[in-house]
């Protein structure tokens, strides 16, 4: 008999992504299982899409674009009536299709006669034929009907996302569903007056598909997992139904957004909705809050977990001092009760790397738990995600990627790692190999000197598809004040060889960093661009700079030549902080010409022009050699 006699269901919280589950219910239903405990999980995201987007949910979707006065509606809504029989004739089949179960529809869809065209079709024209001919079937090539047809329908998912949000719900979206109600947001009260509003029909279909959810497990224990501000609404959407329905069943809140931005929290408003609210790897905290639900362990030896005291009402944080659960010995996740075969691969970029992120159903693994360089000024080192660095060795790698191929059927793996240690996966590549493993990966990685031909050759005879790495600023100044420990030659060598492996790489860039000049800016486009000429990268992404304030420039500025702004007081949220940059560079007006140049590179596209044609305003000739990276590459 089980040492433990709760029943726990966790649940993944709208919105995160379309193509594959979050896995923090799958490891940690596969954890508690192994120690006895009944535990199931749901995917309440995918199931709140499921529903929205068929026949029926589009028929409610119609009734509230119909009550919005005509003068109102915007054209993305007068758009959808007017077509809206298509749309409802047509929805069941794109899903259908976008999961894998309808592949011969493709031909229709392609054709660009068989689903409504919105707005989002508009992105269409920037694919032009060199030859004048079809653009899509120059982007895609004669062969290409399945890709072709699935971008299409993604654009047409798009496109009744935007109608959802503009007739509907305002916060809804795929990614970033209600996320300014939560990101590094001091106060509960917008939180707290968005759940107070009266229910639309996104809140009232997720409510009756959290009851059902109840009603099908009958669980004691519900776990919320929020990896994203974006999940945070949903969340607590659902723990207001449970709460309502079933108050004695208790909620617990965790993941990725509370280690991140809850660490400070003191609002017990939050404990309206959850029991606890628990930070970093969440193994031993939940057996701790277990064994206190059964008697067995008091309250003052819970573990990382905030509570309402039931005197005072204040919010009290507990952390009894224990040892976390190492990594080697935290089970293999398992899928068991999400539904595998619901997931959309979705395509909304052609690029070949980029697509990877939502095309396509991964199992999703991790190599190592935290990071082993741990040094990068940008990040949150000072935290338990990248600080604790404990790694499992490849022996128990092979078996939990045995046990999760047997289990789901499917060979795709993506390693979730914060950057997956280079000894670590020669040690796993190689036990592949050995053992005739078949499988695909990819992962996260820095782009260090460890990784020489050789190894990338095994990493890709292993199953290694695609390696995603920051080369951040493409600037050796910056690169030492960040202490990434790598150079813009180095980053060359080791992508280079990345790709002669036949290995896709995408680099992270980021602009905006402390101290930046205009002349830096224009220098790493430069870099990028001649990484793209010469093959070394086939993606990329440049973002923003934000400062958080468990990074080391949020930690000590004065180092990085930066003042921090005054945050308000805050009793939710905290994590972005601004800054004061005494170079005064107008990095926003940069980004634009940064991304729309990537963008360019990502479809072969301007490679040979001058970085300065993106600019809108005038800057700098780059003062990098125009073969820099053919050089380092001889």
């Amino acid at each position: 008999m089980s040492e433990f006699t709760h029943r726990v269901l966790s649940i993944i919280p709208p919105m995160t992504q379309l193509n594959t589950p979050y896995p923090s219910t799958a490891y940690l239903t596969g954890f508690l299982r192994a120690q006895g405990v009944a535990a199931a999980q749901e995917d309440l995201a995918l199931a709140l899409v499921l529903r929205l987007f068929s026949p029926q949910g589009l028929d409610e979707v119609r009734a509230r674009a119909e009550a919005i006065p005509q003068r109102k509606r915007s054209p993305q809504v007068a758009s959808f009536l007017a077509q809206f029989a298509r749309y409802r004739a047509t929805v069941s089949v794109a899903i259908g299709f976008l999961q894998g179960r309808d592949p011969t529809v493709a031909h229709r869809i392609g054709g660009r006669n068989f689903l409504p065209e919105g707005a989002r079709f508009d992105s269409l024209e920037v694919y032009v034929d060199p030859d004048g001919g079809d653009p899509l079937a120059w982007a895609f090539g004669s062969l290409g009907m399945q890709d072709r047809a699935r971008h299409l329908a993604t654009l047409y998912l798009n496109d009744l996302a935007d109608v959802l949000r503009d007739a509907v719900d305002p916060r809804f979206e795929f990614v970033r569903y209600g996320e300014s109600l939560a990101a590094s947001q001091p106060s509960f009260d917008p939180l707290a007056q968005a759940l107070a509003g009266a229910h639309t029909l996104v809140d009232a279909t997720l409510c009756t598909l959290a009851l059902d959810a109840l009603d099908r497990h009958r669980p004691d224990v519900v776990l919320l997992s929020v990896p994203f501000p974006g999940s945070v609404y949903g969340a607590f959407r659902i723990a207001q139904t449970i709460k309502a329905q079933a108050p004695g069943v208790v909620t617990v809140l965790g993941g990725g957004f509370v280690n991140t931005e809850l660490r400070e929290l003191a609002d017990p408003r939050v404990f309206d909705y959850f029991d606890y609210v628990t930070l970093d790897a969440g193994e031993r905290p939940l057996l701790a809050i277990l064994e206190h639900l059964q008697g067995r362990r008091s309250q003052q030896r819970l573990v990382r977990s905030f509570i309402r005291d039931t005197e005072s009402g204040a919010v009290r944080y507990v952390n009894f001092a224990e040892p976390d659960v190492a990594f080697e010995d935290v089970g293999t996740p398992t899928w068991d009760g999400l539904p595998i075969d619901g997931y959309l691969s979705i395509l909304d970029m052609l690029n070949p790397m980029h697509r990877l992120w939502s095309d396509g159903r991964w199992n999703k693994l991790t190599v190592a738990h935290g990071c082993y360089w741990k040094k990068c000024s940008f990040c949150d080192v000072s935290l338990d995600y990248i600080s604790r660095y404990d790694a499992a060795s490849a022996d128990t790698l092979i078996a939990r990627i045995d046990a999760i191929v047997a289990e789901t059927g499917q060979s795709g793996f993506h390693f979730v790692d914060e950057a997956a240690p280079p000894k670590s996966l020669k040690a796993l590549a190689q036990a592949l190999v050995d053992r005739q493993r078949s499988i695909s990966w990819w992962g996260n990685i820095r782009f260090e000197k460890s990784f020489t031909p050789e190894l990338c050759q095994l990493l890709s005879d292993s199953g290694c598809i695609a390696v995603s790495g920051g080369l951040e600023v493409a600037s050796d100044r910056l690169l030492k004040l960040m202490q990434k420990g790598v150079s813009v030659d180095q980053v060359a060598r080791v992508t280079h060889a990345f790709s002669e492996a036949g290995i896709l790489v995408h680099a992270y860039l980021m602009y905006g960093f402390p101290s930046q000049t205009v002349q830096d800016t224009v220098d790493a486009l430069e870099y990028v661009r001649q990484l793209f000429e010469a093959g070394c990268i086939q993606s990329g992404f440049f973002h923003r700079f934000v400062c958080t304030v468990h990074s080391p420039v949020g930690k000590n500025p004065e180092a990085y030549g930066v003042t921090l702004m005054p945050l308000p007081p805050a009793t939710f949220a905290r994590n972005d902080v601004g800054f004061i940059d005494p170079t005064g560079v107008d990095h926003d007006a940069l980004g634009v010409a940064l991304n729309k140049a990537l963008y360019n590179f990502m479809h072969g596209i301007g490679l040979d022009e001058d970085v300065r044609s993106w600019f809108q305003q005038r800057v700098p000739r780059t003062r990098v050699p125009r073969h820099f990276v053919a050089n380092a590459l001889r």
